[in-house]
């Protein structure tokens, strides 16, 4: 009998059997000329899944959170105006990372479920001349998709940096960085790339390290600064050996091995992979009578769903159910509603079967804890969709 349950969160996801099988490879050196080639190979890579052939990737050992931070560190000083479109918890962090960094921060909020318009969004860039706008491309609170060609549209009309908190999008959500005109994208190692926690991920535009090079103060953070990374990076790019601190070795060899599974896919394959997959799982959620905090579909995410505990029935139970089936499901992160719903991750290796097996356990979950669902609902308005070409 198989023990192991299924990881169906939004991060660290399910990963594949390659990647795994590379993580367990005796540590070389980071010297060593096998990882040279490896960190290497694997910046390049970078640059095709986020379709940004000019970029300047970094891979440094850390999270999402500290990629958001080195965006903020490097792009902001003392006094620069800066918008943040927020859409969730994570927003709210970016807006307290760049006033950390002494920006003037302004905030535009939307109601949980919904996106702030991009009227309104052009609005305030015409009231004040902003150095950076950043926005969360998905937030992981709420499953909420935000527009990025648009967002990027706008801060190449009004000449302001844009950073896309692509934590739970990178890889999994359609981005073409530098056809959009998106400055910073960013991500965490965990979630759609695939491969364990530990690695902040972003690519960076000429422009942006343009904006960068032209500061006058020096950056606030001493392990952030791109400063002391980017020659690392071009070393390795350039298969020499370099040092300012230890990458993280096994997780970058990891990051290689997926990357190359990624590109093998082709990015255009997974972009629809994971569209098919987000709307197979949203049409389960509605047969099956749940409602979800996204308004509406269009901006529903592909990697993730957020949907609420029905009327009546106790989320820990209802999670509780699930988890026996053999599926790990995560309850909710916004603190307005954190009760009140919970989440499913479905990105990167996640497969048809995979999906099936997630609706089932829900399914069963909410008939065990006393919800009329009927038998199969879910399950076959999953299968339609997954079923189309």
């Amino acid at each position: 009998m198989k023990a192991r349950k299924l990881l169906m969160i939004p991060g660290p996801i399910e990963f594949e059997p390659a990647v795994m099988q590379t993580m367990a490879v005796p540590t070389p050196s980071h010297v060593a000329p096998n990882f040279i080639e490896t960190f290497g190979r694997a910046l390049e890579l970078m640059r095709e899944v986020w379709c940004a052939p000019s970029g300047q990737p970094f891979a440094i050992a850390g999270t999402g959170t500290l990629a958001m931070d080195m965006a903020a560190a490097n792009l902001t000083e003392n006094g620069d105006p800066v918008l943040v479109v927020s859409t969730g918890y994570f927003g709210e962090r970016y807006a307290e990372i760049l006033r950390r960094y002494g920006a003037a921060v302004d905030v535009l909020s939307a109601p949980p479920g919904e996106t702030v318009s991009l009227d309104q969004v052009e609005h305030q860039l015409k009231q004040k001349a902003y150095k950076l706008m950043t926005f969360t491309h998905v937030d992981t609170s709420t499953a909420v998709l935000n527009d990025a060609r648009a967002f990027g549209e706008l801060g190449g009309k009004y000449g302001v940096l844009t950073v896309l908190d692509g934590v739970c999008s990178v890889a999994g959500e359609e981005i073409r960085q530098e056809q959009w005109g998106l400055d910073v994208v960013l991500t965490a190692s965990q979630k759609a790339v695939g491969v364990p926690p530990g690695l902040a991920l972003m690519v960076v535009s000429q422009k942006a390290l343009a904006a960068f090079r032209n500061r006058q103060t020096p950056v606030c953070n001493y392990y952030a600064d791109w400063g002391n990374w980017l020659p690392i990076m071009e070393a390795y790019e350039n298969r020499k050996p370099a040092y300012f601190g230890t990458p993280a070795v096994n997780l970058i060899m990891a990051l290689q091995t997926s990357l190359d599974l990624i590109v093998q896919e082709g990015m255009d394959a997974r972009f629809r992979r994971h569209r098919q997959t987000g709307t197979a799982v949203r049409a389960a959620l509605k047969a099956m009578g749940l409602n979800a905090i996204p308004s509406g579909d269009a901006w529903s995410a592909n990697t993730l769903s957020a949907p609420y505990f029905p009327e009546g029935v106790n989320g820990g139970e209802l999670l509780g159910h699930i988890s026996a089936a053999g599926v790990i499901l995560a309850g909710g992160l916004l603190p307005s509603l954190k009760t009140r719903y919970f989440r499913i991750g479905h990105m990167g290796a996640v497969n048809r079967s995979d999906v099936l097996a997630t609706v089932g356990a829900v399914e069963s979950g909410l008939r065990k804890c006393g919800f009329p669902v009927e038998s199969g609902a879910g399950l076959n308005a999953a299968q339609q969709v997954l079923d189309t070409e």
